[in-house]
Order: structure tokens, then C-alpha cells, then sequence
């Protein structure tokens, strides 16, 4: 079986997109059309705009969903048998897999882009990227580092990777007790919120509400999703996954897992960068990885004659 995979924040770059929107008249009838939705230019802060520009959250999830999906819809969906997306790209696995309409999910990314920025002013926080540590003894270093405040596990990117989110204190505390509880490495990282943390519990409340003015089909192919890490259709589930996420951690790792346990053999990333790529090597070296960033990666594969048709 085959699964497309779709990267979350962080993945963003300078000038992504661009290709893919002047080769493909199907890319860029999306993208003007996500122009019309957000009422700004989303194309020119993705083709044009500053590191500075692409790091605003509201801007980083709508250009990371446009660019990803622009890709699948090219790619098309002949072969894939699930998706999956790590915290953001849940909601481009989604769209792909018809469980939400295109412009919905441009105005939900949007929306939950907003709400994240905002909810990280409000209750202001950090991650810290912990390696090299079992998930026990890190269980009992965020025990330790909780007297200074909350914290919890937020990302379980690939087994010794975990990054870790919540109050400053307890982050920082954490950060300095790590070595001495086995881990690697452990340090903060450049973020704008406490992500997947209970401090981004106002978004989570605004995120609900939003969600409910938007339709939710089942899903036509199964998306593996973060909360629960299995495969879910219902569109009951996906709704009620989708408002725990903000809070809770994205079990990629185990998601990955469940995926290769339900049949997957071959992962392809589609959207930019290559960090699912690099993560599932590290959870599971038997599988085929491979990944779809750009206009030439996507020609090379199609067939020469739906190439010759999009050009």
C-alpha cells in the first residue's frame, strides 16, 4: 500500500510554490482562488516574501496547506491507499482525502494560523527539542521540570526525537535536566507559542467553534491522524481529533507505526522540505520513502502524456 504524508510548520521556504504555480494551471487556479478566499495575497508572501513574512504563523500554515495540496491535486490519487500529515498537514491529508472542500480548509488554516499567533501572545511559551532519551525517562524528567510549571510531550517525531512544550520556566528546566537524565541534546527552539500544549487551550476553544460552521465528509481513503495515531474515516472522529490537536501531543511516531502495521509500504511526502522524510527513515528503515517538493519532482512522476496535458 501507498500513502501520501504531508508536512506541518517549519517546512516553509522563500519562493515555495512558485514553480509548481507557473507549470500547472490546475496549481494556480487553486492558488489564485486562495488569493480571493484569505482577501491578500497569499502567493506573494510564498513566492516573494521575507523568512520574516513566512515565520508569522497565519502565514506559515496557509502557504505550507497551498503548497502541499497544489501538489497532491497534480499528483492526483491513483494508488494511494491512506494520508496522513504531522499537526498542520492533518488538515491537507483531509482536504486530499475529501473530508473537507478546498475552501474550507484554506479559511480553517487560516483561521487556526490566527488563533495560534494570538494564543502565543496570550499565554507565552516555548519548545525544546529533546534527543536521545526513552519515552520513560522523559516521562520522568517532565515530572520533574512540571514543579516549575506545565509541560508535556508535544511532538513523538521518531523514536529518542520528542519536542517538548509549555510554560518558559518549566521548558528551560527541563532543557537544563535533560543531559542528566540521558538525553543527547536538548534544546529550545525558535517558536512563537507553546504549541500542542494546554496553553493553547483559547485557541482550541475558538478552533472549535470555527469548525463547526464547516462541513466534515468521511473520509474516502483513511488519515492516519495525530490525537488517536490510527486510521480514522468517520467524519464524527475527524471533527472531534481536529479540536484536540491544538492541545495534545502529535504522535507521529506511532502514527507512522500504525500505518506500516495497517499494510503501508511506500510513503511519498508532498509539499516542501523532506522532514517527514528523514523522520520515518528513523521509525522504520523497511519502508519505501520518498518525496514530491517541487514542478520537476512532480513530472518526473506523472506520465509523459498527463505532464505534456498540465504544462
Amino acid at each position: 500500500m501507498k500513502a501520501y504524508v504531508f508536512p506541518g510548520q517549519g517546512s516553509q521556504y522563500c519562493g515555495m510554490g512558485r514553480d509548481i504555480y507557473e507549470k500547472y494551471p490546475q496549481a494556480r487556479s487553486m492558488m489564485d482562488r486562495a488569493d480571493e478566499i484569505l482577501g491578500y495575497s497569499i502567493t506573494d508572501i510564498m513566492f516573494n516574501g521575507s523568512e520574516e513574512d513566512l515565520r508569522q504563523t497565519r502565514h506559515t500554515q496557509p502557504a505550507i496547506f497551498l503548497h502541499s495540496i497544489a501538489a497532491a491535486a497534480v499528483l492526483g490519487n491513483a494508488g494511494i491507499s491512506m494520508a496522513a500529515g504531522h499537526s498542520l498537514g492533518e488538515y491537507t491529508a483531509l482536504c486530499f482525502a475529501g473530508a473537507m472542500g478546498f475552501d474550507d480548509t484554506v479559511r480553517i488554516v487560516s483561521k487556526r494560523g490566527e488563533l495560534m499567533q494570538k494564543a502565543g501572545t496570550q499565554n507565552p511559551g516555548t519548545m525544546a527539542a529533546i534527543i536521545g532519551m526513552k519515552d520513560d525517562a522523559l516521562e520522568e524528567l517532565l515530572q520533574e521540570a512540571g514543579g516549575s510549571g506545565i509541560v508535556q510531550a508535544a511532538n513523538y517525531n521518531s523514536p529518542g526525537q520528542v519536542v517538548i512544550s509549555g510554560a518558559v520556566d518549566a521548558v528551560r528546566k527541563a532543557v537544563e535536566l535533560a543531559p542528566s537524565k540521558g538525553a543527547r541534546m536538548a534544546k529550545e527552539l525558535v517558536v512563537s507559542g507553546a504549541f500542542h500544549s494546554p496553553l493553547m487551550k483559547p485557541a482550541e476553544e475558538q478552533l472549535a467553534l470555527a469548525l463547526d460552521e464547516v462541513e466534515i465528509r468521511n473520509a474516502s481513503i483513511p488519515v492516519c491522524m495525530n490525537v488517536v495515531a490510527r486510521p480514522v474515516s468517520d467524519a464524527g472522529e475527524i471533527r472531534r481529533n481536529l479540536v484536540l490537536q491544538l492541545t495534545s501531543p502529535v504522535r507521529w511516531t506511532q502514527s507512522i507505526e500504525a500505518m506500516v502495521a495497517g499494510g503501508v509500504g511506500a510513503f511519498t511526502e508532498v509539499g516542501p522540505q523532506k522532514v517527514l522524510q528523514g523522520l520515518i527513515k528513523r521509525i522504520d528503515r523497511t519502508t519505501e520513502i520518498g518525496g514530491v517538493d517541487n514542478a520537476e519532482q512532480i513530472a518526473s512522476r506523472l506520465s509523459p502524456n498527463v505532464t505534456t496535458m498540465l504544462s
